[in-house]
């Protein structure tokens, strides 16, 4: 194989999901995107921040150019999320590509493999010899966007932003599906963007871990204005009318919240 064929498929495979038919019968004729949330894990901050900075110099603006827009890449810290009782500094990043379709998903390699700069430049992220890859595992789910969250949405770019990534787990499809219904037809979604809970996505997992969930991210221009957002939301007369209507009870397991940093190179 000759050096650009294996660089251009190695990096491209680096930054993309290959998902399956059950996602493509949810997707099809459907505006909704398609939202595939990656974990990247590095084995030190050294490696979190060259990884970033290769995704803000040549690899989002090659998403971009394929239609994948727009490009989130999320840090977390130890001193957003106490409850984690994290040992240290997390070096993850979780990056957000928004896909308009199903073929998106699939043919994103073969978009990156025949634009010439992103092939000229991707040796930095595929040439890191075994004993010092670039990034140590990838994990990621893919989702199909809500009804009355259709796209990927940017709140705010002010610098001090601050973003929510939480998991709704339920015990089973069924309570999974009643709780995605509670937040399109049953209307939280519009309680959520009037009361200030500004969103970033709603997405129904499709593939990925923690199944059966529903995961989405919400943006806020500081800490404090996300603390304000959740009063309100909490002492809203049609949230408490909402929360208490047993159709909807049970349907959620355990939550999972986690505070993200917007990185230098993301486009949330």
């Amino acid at each position: 194989m000759k050096r650009r064929e294996f660089l251009t498929t190695s990096a491209a495979a680096g930054l993309t999901l290959a998902a399956g038919s059950a996602a493509h019968a949810a997707a099809a004729n459907s505006s909704k995107e398609l939202l595939e949330l990656r974990l990247y894990k590095f084995s030190s901050a050294a490696k979190q921040q060259a990884f970033d900075s290769f995704l803000g110099r040549v690899a989002i603006p090659a998403l971009n150019r394929a239609g994948i827009r727009p490009v989130g890449v999320f840090k977390l810290s130890k001193s957003d999320n106490p409850d984690l009782k994290l040992e240290g500094e997390s070096t993850d990043l979780y990056v957000l590509l928004p896909h308009k379709s199903m073929d998106s998903v699939v043919n994103m390699i073969d978009r990156l493999a025949e634009d010439y700069s992103f092939t000229n430049n991707a040796g930095e992220l595929v040439e890191a010899p075994k004993s010092d890859p670039a990034y140590s595992r990838i994990e990621s789910s893919l989702f199909l966007a809500f009804d009355d969250a259709p796209k990927v949405e940017v709140p705010t770019k002010a610098p001090t932003r601050v973003m929510q990534l939480r998991i709704y787990e339920s015990h089973n499809e069924e309570r999974a599906l009643k709780k995605i219904e509670m937040f399109n037809t049953g209307g939280e979604i519009a309680i959520f963007r009037r009361t200030g809970l500004n969103i970033v996505f709603f997405g129904q997992a499709l593939v990925g871990s923690r199944m059966p969930n529903l995961t989405y991210m919400l943006g806020f221009e500081n800490e404090e204005a996300m603390k304000k957002g959740w009063s309100s939301f909490g002492q809203d007369p049609a949230w408490k009318a909402l929360s208490g209507d047993p159709q909807y009870k049970d349907t959620v397991s355990n939550i999972i919240n986690l505070v993200l940093r917007p990185a230098s190179s993301s486009q949330i």
